[in-house]
């Protein structure tokens, strides 16, 4: 994989990220600012790197294997990993300007 398919790429599962939503709060986990990095390698190997909107969020389990599933369902994708971090912490201000005016934050 070159650096433009690499980029292309990333920008597959930029998408797919926008289509996974926190339950709690109606706005999906990109815009949220839960997805810290996003890793590609040649071989198509991805790598996404997020957090929780808390440690004791209740789909702690269930959202990075839903990551995890979602992105390797694109072709392009040999293989997807999550990785949870919590440095640094979530807060308000991760948001995209779309989300905070979905939620009445402007």
């Amino acid at each position: 994989m070159n650096k433009e398919e690499i980029r292309e790429l990333e920008e597959k599962i930029i998408v797919v990220l926008k289509n996974i939503f926190d339950p709690e709060i109606p706005v999906n986990i990109y815009e949220l600012g839960l997805i810290y990095e996003i890793n590609i390698d040649e071989s198509g190997k991805a790598k996404v790197l997020m957090t929780l909107t808390s440690p004791n969020c209740p789909v702690a389990e269930s959202m990075p294997a839903q990551v995890k599933e979602e992105v390797s369902y694109l072709k392009e994708v040999t293989e997807s990993e999550v990785e949870i971090t919590f440095e640094p912490p979530w807060d308000h201000d991760m948001m995209s300007e779309e989300a905070k005016l979905e939620l009445g934050l402007l």
